[in-house]
């Protein structure tokens, strides 16, 4: 479906983003070109992913993927602006909500102070129709939680306590992608080539995937071109959605 006419332009003044999603790749389908947007303008964007999405190839053991798998989503930040990638290192596949996740994205949005996070929505269905990922939801839904816990001294008090870090009231919105009911939209017209070169940068998985899966070009512009002919606006060749929750 979709999305609606009635969305709002996302408001872009702030100066830091953390990014907060499962696996590499997750970023490069779409988001990529908000991040583009983003840097270019001189914000500071920075990376956080669950995993290495080790156990994303089939034909590839996890423990040489992993690896293999993380340098790819360096390369492919690097095309948008990005320096900083950081991994939590939980198991691919198999990640879990509750308070570890929730403690863990807490801990570097108090170190990296972001004044607004992005991540994959939680909801059990994309925006297409397509079911969603366990591990999209769980993350997703545990950086909308910790979005707030980051800002509580009494909650993950061992933050302070042991590790220093001083609480961070700061987020004052989780802009959540390709939710089905998002409320806000982006104008990311320019930024297509370096979003279609962030998801190309991930070689190794690209090769594995389907002979029939649409290559990085057709299905980036598919879905930036989708996105803004749904919105009808005069001058938006290319757009993203967000559900917006704001703190």
């Amino acid at each position: 479906m979709p999305p609606r006419l009635t969305l709002e332009p996302l408001d872009e003044s702030f100066e830091r983003v953390l990014v907060v999603v499962a696996h590499p790749d997750d970023i490069e389908y779409g988001t990529a070109a908000a991040v583009d947007r983003w840097t270019k303008a001189g914000k500071a964007v920075t990376y956080l992913l669950a995993t290495r999405g080790e156990a994303g190839i089939d034909t590839i053991a996890p423990e040489e993927a992993g690896p293999l798998r993380a340098q790819e989503e360096r390369d492919s930040a690097s095309e948008v602006g990005v320096d900083i990638v950081e991994f939590l290192d939980y198991d691919d596949g198999v990640v879990v909500y509750g308070t570890d996740l929730r403690r863990d994205i807490a801990r570097v949005i108090r170190h990296r102070r972001p004044d607004v996070i992005v991540t994959l929505t939680h909801d059990e269905v994309f925006a297409s129709g397509m079911p969603n990922q366990a591990d999209h939801r769980a993350v997703g839904l545990a950086a909308l939680d910790a979005a707030r816990d980051a800002g509580n001294r009494w909650i993950f008090r061992e933050l302070l306590e042991q590790e220093g870090l001083e609480p961070w009231g700061g987020v004052r919105a989780v802009l959540s992608s390709a939710a089905s009911n998002p409320t806000h939209y982006l104008d990311v017209t320019g930024h297509l080539e370096p979003a279609i070169a962030s998801l190309e940068a991930h070689h190794l998985y690209n090769t594995n995937l389907p002979d029939d899966f649409p290559k990085p070009r057709a299905l980036i512009t598919g879905i930036l071109t989708g996105t803004a002919t749904g919105l009808g606006m005069p001058g938006v060749e290319h757009a993203l959605t967000f559900r917006r929750y704001g703190l």
